[in-house]
């Protein structure tokens, strides 16, 4: 799929290592909301100590913010699944001034910081999809023990939990944004991806997709009617006239099908794989079970940083975007990529409530019975491709709560 590429005139508020300014000032004003929580956590990992090195302790946290150094490791390194976009904009949320940029390597390392300053520890984002050959983050965390944590889906964890055991430890998505679009002038009656069986319609996806392997067994599709070729290309959509069907994204086509592609250039009709039943998680951040038990105290701390930065990102994304955009200039690796598509991603995430949050009110929490009834319909999936998975595997064995903040919530 091709974007629009305006990312050079998107670099303005947020500076590059050539650079000396500050984070933009409406960074220093966001809701100090987790400080005083990760204050007492920093407190408590530190161990008990005298009066006065607690009050020093929490004079420096009330001052500076969180402190990450010596805690978790000096550079934080987290692998997402495709090239820059505003769906990872949790993750460069975190990326501070006088960042550096590895374009040959597409990934991007700087100070990694907090609405409240400098955590004293460093992030590095890395781009995935074609810049790593389309292996999934579980599988370079496997590869390259520098990765601290990953992008890894409720699917993935089931599939590979025999194998590459995950343990995913907050969900800044609540809702997978996975769909299955169409063309709504050439299938009025269609509501519902269910509703594509009856029209016959060829419906294009990546091969391998667990989803429609659900789909298929339960019916919900037709198996032959189902065509695993989708390369990410709007071309094949275009060139049928609206009369195939294909996956996609929800912060994604809708806005780039209907605005930035000339050749098509009206609205499209979609459904997401969640409401058609497919309830796993997506983009949530897991680590090998091992990373998570070592670095538990770090962990403590890191994660309700995490969801205070998706919280602040979608409030106000416009600075972060421009580092996105400013990353997709400069990668220069094909990935096309506009500030009203960046923009875009965050509202058609609030609109469509993928970014919300959880039943328990809690912004990155996972519902862990939803997480037991989808795995009740995974295994089966997943047996019939043989995948090898852990043998009675729970919701405990993939994801945890432990380290969540329940105060921090989108408003």
């Amino acid at each position: 799929m091709a974007h629009d590429n305006e990312g050079s005139m998107m670099t303005a508020n947020r500076k590059p290592a050539s650079t000396n300014q500050t984070k933009g000032e409406h960074m220093k004003k966001k809701a100090a909301a987790i400080l005083g929580v990760l204050s007492l956590v920093t407190l408590a990992a530190c161990g008990g100590g005298d009066d006065a090195a607690t009050d020093t302790t929490a004079a420096a946290a009330a001052t500076t913010g969180v402190s990450l150094a010596g805690i978790c490791p000096d550079t934080v390194t987290f692998q997402t699944d495709w090239n820059p976009e505003s769906e990872h904009g949790f993750l460069y949320q975190l990326v501070g001034d006088g960042y550096e940029v590895d374009a040959a390597g597409v990934r991007v390392t700087g100070p990694l910081v907090t609405s409240q300053g400098d955590t004293g520890v460093k992030v590095q984002v890395r781009s995935g999809g074609p810049a790593v050959g389309f292996q999934s983050p579980t599988s370079m965390m496997y590869q390259d023990p520098d990765i601290f944590l990953g992008f890894v889906s409720t699917d993935g964890a089931v599939q590979d939990s025999g194998e590459f055991p995950t343990m995913s430890v907050v969900a800044p998505f609540n809702i997978n944004p996975q769909i299955i679009m169409w063309d709504p002038a050439t299938y009025p009656n269609v509501k519902t991806i269910a509703d594509l069986k009856a029209t016959g319609a060829k419906v294009r996806y990546f091969g391998g997709a667990a989803y429609m392997e659900y789909f298929t067994a339960n019916g919900i599709l037709d198996k032959g009617q189902v065509d695993g070729t989708y390369d990410g290309s709007p071309a094949n959509f275009v060139a049928d006239g609206g009369k195939a069907a294909q996956q996609g994204f929800a912060t994604s086509e809708p806005y780039y099908y209907e605005n930035v592609l000339t050749d098509w250039a009206k609205p499209v009709a979609y459904q997401t794989v969640h409401d058609a039943g497919w309830t796993a998680y997506a983009q949530s951040l897991g680590g090998k079970p091992e990373t998570i038990t070592q670095y538990a105290d770090c962990l403590k701390l890191l994660v309700p940083i995490i969801q205070q930065a998706q919280v602040d990102y979608v409030t106000n994304p416009a600075e972060t975007n421009a580092l996105i955009l400013d990353l997709v200039t400069q990668f220069n690796n094909g990935w096309l990529y506009d500030a009203g598509q960046a923009d875009a991603a965050v509202q058609l995430a609030l609109d469509n409530k993928l970014i919300a949050n959880s039943p328990d009110g809690t912004l990155g929490s996972f519902d862990l019975q939803r997480i037991e009834d989808f795995i009740g319909i995974a295994v089966p999936t997943y047996e019939k491709i043989g995948a090898k998975m852990k043998d009675g595997i729970t919701a405990a064995d993939i994801v945890t709560n432990e380290f969540i903040d329940p105060t921090i919530t989108l408003p």
